[in-house]
């Protein structure tokens, strides 16, 4: 009866460890489609409660595994991407400067302030833009994970802002390449 208890107790806390790591991501970043790039609210709680204004927008750090050359080049297909506490206006933007490893999400709410509250669901909706080649190329070379700040619009915000949570690409670039290659393999076996 003692090993059943343990069981039950054992299963119940790892269940517990792997919803509170997934309750830490509170957006999803995919780049499974060339040129393309789509950022999705997850049902995650904001790790503090902060408020400021969606001009300076938050920050997808360490986004990029080489630091910016130029402006990031997109165009938004269709978003409602914004801070839960707060309305889309429907126009969230992109933005990185030369130098800068982070990729910033601004221009989403038309309220005053976009507000985050510890404990609540951080963000909602999503944001599909197309990229530049060069920029698509940037962003498959990145990073996979990183923490999100509010408000930061560059690196060097980072120390003053507040860190909300963290970010994931899924699938990762990584294992799109070996998808691809898995492929290429069954067409080569069945011929």
């Amino acid at each position: 009866m003692d090993s059943i208890k343990s069981g039950i107790f054992a299963t119940t806390a790892l269940a517990f460890v792997a919803s509170g790591a997934q309750a830490d991501d509170l957006l999803f970043v995919d780049l499974s489609v060339s040129n393309q790039i789509t950022i999705t609210a997850t049902a995650g709680l904001s790790g503090a409660t902060v408020s400021g204004s969606d001009t300076t927008g938050f920050l997808l750090a360490d986004f990029f595994s080489a630091a910016a050359v130029g402006a990031y080049g997109d165009t938004l297909v269709s978003g409602d991407l914004t801070s839960a506490a707060n309305g889309s206006d429907g126009s969230p933007d992109l933005f990185t400067s030369s130098g800068n490893f982070g990729l910033n999400i601004w221009t989403y709410t038309n309220d005053a302030t976009s507000d985050f509250t510890a404990g609540q669901v951080a963000f909602s909706g999503s944001g599909t833009w197309t990229l530049s080649a060069t920029s698509y190329a940037d962003a498959l070379a990145g990073n996979t994970s990183g923490n999100i700040y509010f408000a930061a619009d560059s690196d060097d915000d980072i120390p003053s802002a507040t860190l909300l949570g963290t970010w994931t690409t899924i699938p990762a670039p990584s294992s799109l390449a070996l998808l691809g290659l898995g492929g290429v393999a069954a067409i080569r076996r069945r011929r």
